[in-house]
């Protein structure tokens, strides 16, 4: 674990000066009151996206003091990343929501909303220097990025789809072991067959699935942009009659057959590299923030194909952050144990690291083995388990419900967002005139 410090200069933000005033003792480093690791994870995270806005309020009543308040809102911007960084470290610890949990991927989606809603005031806050050289050509390149990310938005959604309808074959199978009303016979012989069929439907499914990125049938997935008008139809399942699901190579209706979520990856952190102490200057300083948003949009990208089944999925990217950045040790250490939870036998051949997936391949595991009995009635014992993994298996379900509705609904939201901020910020007059 690291400790967390915040440098209290606004030089924080300009790598090559911070060195300079560092070696001439003039930076005054403070630690915190308390430690936030320990802290934020009693805190809801709303309340830390309320303070975030607030603090940026409090900076922007500051910034007609000339060029200190302009410093100050640097300052604030990374300290925002800072503390959504740390919030997310608390979280994913034992005490926490768990790293990779849907809950976890919903508050770094959340985060992601808070930083790049930031992001996208500064720079309207800044504009006239947006369009000159060299900021402009920095800023395009950040969009470039972000624009590669939208594919992954795609992807990520046709994945929670799946999640979808590997619930609803959980809940034939909770449904199957429920207890019949009113009687006290226990779990019968025709219980046993439907639930043993409904796991070997989804082990069929979860099979074809993770085997899904060496496929080579494509096929057309509805994009954000094209289902505004389609209500509900984020949750209706293909019909799959008498044969297996197929798997799929295009997930978006804008890419190839031969679309990979590893290469868009490693697209989106191609030559990402820490401004140079010249570029700081000559952008005002406003090239460290296009630094950190390039490094959160990576880091978050490669969480959400970590965590949820895509198309070529992998974590064969390079990432690593200038440590001159408050936020970095945090986004350091997430990034880290992301890479260990991959590299665990029992997530090898997963068909994604999110924690619910992995409780679903344990419990349901468990639950073939107990119902490979002939002999009814079962035995006190085994149908005391069969009952203990329903009930397991019932809560992940209810945890499916709500939170795979809620995690789609924010990936719809970053793909509108980085579209229109886009639009915002490169192409200013026809924002205007729409």
């Amino acid at each position: 674990m690291y400790k967390r410090r915040r440098l209290l200069t606004p030089s924080c933000l300009l790598p090559l000066s911070f060195l300079l005033r560092q070696s001439n003792g003039v930076v005054d480093a403070t630690m915190h009151a308390k430690n936030l690791l320990a802290s934020s994870s009693s805190v809801a995270f709303a309340s830390l996206g309320r303070s975030i806005f607030h603090f940026r309020g409090d900076q922007t009543m500051e910034s007609g003091a000339g060029g200190e308040g302009q410093d100050a809102l640097l300052l604030g911007f990374q300290s925002c990343i800072e503390d959504v960084l740390v919030d997310l470290s608390a979280a994913a610890g034992a005490e926490g929501d768990g790293l990779l949990s849907i809950a976890w991927l919903r508050r770094l989606l959340h985060g992601f909303l808070l930083c790049h809603e930031e992001f996208r005031a500064l720079l309207l806050d800044r504009g006239a220097a947006v369009a000159r050289p060299p900021l402009d050509r920095l800023v395009a390149d950040y969009y470039d990025r972000a624009i590669k990310a939208l594919d992954i938005c795609n992807a990520a959604r046709d994945g929670i789809e799946q999640l979808r309808r590997w619930r609803a074959h959980l809940e034939i199978v909770v449904t199957a072991l429920r207890p019949a009303a009113g009687g006290g016979g226990g779990i019968s012989e025709g219980q046993v067959r439907r639930a043993r069929k409904a796991l070997a439907d989804l082990a069929v499914l979860m099979l074809d699935d993770r085997d899904a990125g060496s496929a080579t049938v494509s096929r057309r997935n509805r994009s954000f942009e094209r289902s505004r008008g389609s209500g509900s139809s984020s949750t209706s399942s293909p019909k799959t009659t008498g044969r297996k699901v197929s798997g799929f190579r295009s997930l978006s209706w804008s890419v190839s057959h031969s679309w990979s979520a590893a290469r868009q990856l490693q697209a989106i952190g191609s030559n990402l590299a820490a401004p140079r102490g010249h570029e700081v200057a000559a952008t005002g300083g406003l090239a460290a923030p296009v630094y950190t948003m390039n490094a959160v949009l990576l880091f978050t990208m490669s969480s959400v194909v970590a965590a949820i089944p895509c198309q070529d999925r992998g974590l064969q990217v390079h990432f690593a952050v200038s440590r001159t950045f408050p936020w970095a040790p945090a986004i350091t250490y997430l990034h880290d144990r992301i890479v260990e939870e991959s590299k665990k036998r029992e997530r090898k051949n997963s068909a994604g690291l999110l924690k619910e997936i992995l409780q679903i391949e344990r419990c349901t595991q468990q639950m073939a083995e107990l119902m490979q009995t002939g002999t009814f009635p079962m035995a006190k014992g085994e149908e005391q388990q069969l009952s203990e993994r329903a009930k397991e298996l019932a809560q992940i379900c209810d945890a499916m419900k709500d939170g795979l509705d809620l995690l789609e609904r924010q990936v719809r939201e970053i793909f509108l967002r980085i579209v229109r901020s886009r639009t915002e910020t490169l192409n200013p007059p026809a924002h205007t005139a729409n």
